[in-house]
């Protein structure tokens, strides 16, 4: 005899691990779509958003670690795409603009 409740139970456990809903999705394809086409937009782009990932810190207390705050960039659910961003920035302004990049490095 089977289940109707075992089988619908297994079936739903499958199709909730397959779907999977990513909210961020039309953004990231925005960002990953967003051409640099200008310098005045490169320079923008690659002055707001930082090289590195800001506030990585141990809280030490005495002499001892006592807590650990991780990079906020971890927390951050765009980081790569924003990354990409600005590395497409520096590229248009080493590449095409023949410009001096070392001041965002």
């Amino acid at each position: 005899m089977i289940h109707i409740s075992s089988i619908t139970r297994s079936s739903l456990k499958g199709l909730v691990k397959s779907f999977h809903l990513d909210l961020l999705r039309p953004l990231r394809q925005w960002l990953s779509r967003l051409h640099i086409e200008t310098p005045n937009r490169a320079h923008k782009v690659a002055s707001l958003i930082p090289a590195q990932c800001p506030f990585e810190r141990d809280v030490v207390f005495f002499g001892r670690v006592v807590s650990h705050i991780p990079p906020l960039c971890k927390l951050n659910p765009l980081y790569n795409e924003l990354v990409e961003l600005r590395f497409r920035a520096l590229c248009y302004l080493a590449d095409e603009c023949g410009e001096d990049i070392s001041a965002y490095i």
